[in-house]
């Protein structure tokens, strides 16, 4: 696949974008022209070519609100929604780094404002150890109480939730299925607005909001399914270890170790550093005067979520998302795995974890020759939700069946 940039973050960020266009995030004019704009590398520019771009949409989006055209106002916040998002995630390193969080919110705003318009969409609060998580939930046209599955979307590490409604959500509604998506700790609302971080243990994430989607009208208690991408591929299975409602789990890809997205590219030595506390100090001098300025810009955007400006805690925390092999043993559902080529971030684990689940799993390869290689399909969404869910639908129909 022709590239866009040399840098690696830009180029994939891009094909996020233009993925994202099969439902409606965006629009692949405005993603070229806008990537058109941005010098290779130039996070300033970067962040100014898309906050512009987003804000071109909003305009229009609130000029067809006005005019009564909520259809159209619709369509256009969603792609500013998404613009907005991709501009507050290069803004570590910047001048004005402060703009991750005001473009997030930017961002978080126009998905709200496409939500007020959107029949069948409504915001949620997830009840959640003391507090509620933030998320959405999507219901198909005409679902009455009809007992129907339910999708649960769980985001990675680093993406809008909103993302979300491209990666599961649309193809949930399609089938006439339920989904909801959630902002987990160290995600979307959840970082931005109430300061919560990454946790290893994601069952204590999960089952509040399996908790949450059993007390809805019109779902099928038997036919739960857990959906995750990216660094879900981990929390999903962990999830799965101990909530045992679970009609299936997909892991887009399955992640066995999140850490080795981390400590691939330190030297041996540094990484040897990771196992003495006394060492932090040294280890965060170390990785910050030799890492190159793009790279440990990313690097601290990456460490938000895990709530530390320390690259030692934030390495060791990601060295305890680890599926041992006790935890994988407690999996009891059908497990689905991707495995796309030219995965950039946890190559050869979802094999590794197929290998190691006990029960009924299925892998599923996709190939650079269906443009559905990289990380999480993100450039052949409609390949990856067609297979995906067709999976999920003979799964789903069994549970109900039973």
């Amino acid at each position: 696949m022709q590239r866009f940039f040399d840098d690696d973050g830009f180029d994939f960020a891009t094909l996020i974008a233009l993925g994202s266009a099969f439902r409606g995030l965006s629009d692949v004019g405005e993603v070229l022209a806008t990537v058109e704009r941005i010098p290779d590398g130039d996070r300033e520019a970067w962040v100014r070519e898309w906050t512009a771009t987003a804000s071109r949409r909003r305009d229009a989006a609130a000029r067809s609100a006005a005019g009564g055209h909520d259809v159209s106002a619709r369509r256009a916040y969603l792609r500013a929604s998404l613009a907005f998002d991709l501009a507050s995630s290069m803004a570590a390193g910047t001048s004005d780094e402060s703009r991750f969080d005001s473009l997030w919110e930017q961002h978080r705003e126009c998905w709200d404002e496409a939500v007020a318009r959107w029949p069948g969409v409504e915001p949620v609060a997830v009840p959640y150890e003391g507090t509620t998580l933030e998320g959405y939930w999507f219901r198909p046209p005409h679902a009455g109480d009809t007992p129907r599955p339910v999708v649960i979307l769980n985001n990675g590490s680093d993406g809008p939730v909103t993302a979300m409604w491209a990666q599961g959500g649309a193809a949930a509604v399609e089938r006439g299925w339920h989904a909801i998506t959630f902002d987990g700790p160290g995600q979307g609302a959840a970082l931005h607005r109430q300061q919560l971080f990454f946790r290893a243990d994601w069952e204590a994430v999960v089952t509040p909001v399996v908790d949450f989607a059993l007390a809805q009208p019109g779902v099928d208690p038997a036919r739960i399914a857990l959906h995750g991408v990216s660094q879900a591929g981990y929390w999903v299975p962990r999830a799965a270890a101990f909530e045992h409602r679970l009609a299936a789990v997909v892991a887009d890809p399955g992640v066995v170790d999140v850490s080795t997205s981390w400590t691939g590219h330190l030297p041996d030595f540094l990484v040897a550093l990771l196992d003495d506390p006394t060492q932090q100090a040294g280890f965060d001098a170390m990785v910050e005067q030799g890492a190159p300025p793009g790279v440990y810009a990313e690097l601290r955007w990456r460490m938000a979520p895990y709530g530390t400006e320390s690259p030692f805690v934030a390495y060791n925390a990601a060295r305890a998302m680890h599926l041992d092999d006790a935890t994988i043993s407690r999996i009891a559902c059908p497990v689905l795995l991707t495995d796309p080529d030219d995965e950039q971030f946890w190559t050869g684990q979802s094999r590794a974890l197929f290998d190691k689940l006990p029960g009924e799993k299925a892998i599923l390869r996709f190939t650079r020759d269906e443009g559905a290689n990289f990380h999480c399909e993100v450039a052949g969404q409609a390949v990856r939700d067609e297979r995906v869910f067709d999976w999920l639908e003979d799964v789903l129909t069994r549970s109900g069946d039973a």
